[in-house]
């Protein structure tokens, strides 16, 4: 088998991967409500599979440094996740959408300066915090029952698998600190954007969005992990660490909104 063929069957394998992974984990988040649709919305779903990809083709200094970036951008996507929310109580799909990138890319280009380190990524927690005083009163829109359609499905899974063949065949050139800015690229709470937004309403839609923001500042902590564990512990043991701190976080967030609502 030549080289060129070996590898187009290796990647369409690693998007086909990522696109059944999506597709269980959206499908069930949507028939959840928007507390665990938010959650699970910023579960790894796409950023996990791009991390295994690219730490089977780099070593462990690749992967901190990727996971570096991605904590950055990751502030950025609690923005574009603010963003929207705000703009979808009265705004139609493509101005909120719009908006909310607008902001991303404004933010990105602001901060594709800053010689980041761990320390100052922790910024990530700032932001949560803002964010979550923000969006607080519009967590909890109620969200009316619906049913995906086949083409929503082939749509979302189209869009997280095209990301992981770009952020995969480029990271050799793009080097480790894009690569992980492209990881956590928001294409999850974009695809869900779009399904739901004219489906469901701009505000139900953004209660997800809302609900999304503290699931984000979980992932940041996951993120974190990685960045500090990675060479310390070897990529598989410090990724199996990420997934677990990520899934943790978001448990214990759930259960504590449980309890807040029964008090």
């Amino acid at each position: 088998m030549s080289p060129e063929l070996y590898f187009i069957l290796t990647l369409s394998v690693k998007m086909a991967v990522t696109a059944a992974f999506l597709l269980v984990a959206t499908v069930t988040a949507e028939r959840a409500g928007p507390l665990i649709g938010g959650l699970v919305a910023t579960l790894p779903i796409s950023a996990g599979p791009v991390y295994v990809f690219l730490a089977l083709d780099h070593d462990a200094a690749f992967i901190a440094q990727s996971a570096l970036g991605s904590l950055v951008t990751n502030a950025l996507n609690t923005v574009f996740a603010v963003a929207y929310t705000l703009l979808a109580q009265k705004r139609s799909l493509p101005v909120s959408l719009a908006g909310a990138f607008a902001i991303w890319i404004a933010m990105s280009f602001g901060i594709g300066a800053v010689n980041w380190t761990l320390l100052l990524a922790a910024f990530n927690l700032a932001i949560v915090a803002v964010s979550l005083w923000i969006v607080h009163p519009l967590r909890h829109v109620r969200v009316p029952p619906f049913r995906a359609r086949w083409y929503d499905l082939v749509l979302r899974a189209a869009m997280v698998a095209v990301l992981v063949g770009v952020v995969v065949t480029l990271s050799f050139t793009i080097g480790p600190t894009l690569s992980g800015n492209f990881a956590v690229f928001p294409i999850v709470l974009t695809s869900i954007i779009i399904i739901l937004h004219r489906r469901i309403g701009g505000p139900a839609t953004a209660a997800i969005m809302a609900n999304a923001v503290i699931g984000l500042g979980g992932f940041g902590i996951a993120i974190g992990s990685l960045c500090l564990t990675a060479e310390r512990l070897g990529s598989p043991l410090a990724l199996t660490l990420t997934l677990a701190i990520s899934i943790a976080c978001n448990v214990i967030i759930f259960f504590m909104r449980q309890r807040a609502a029964k008090a």
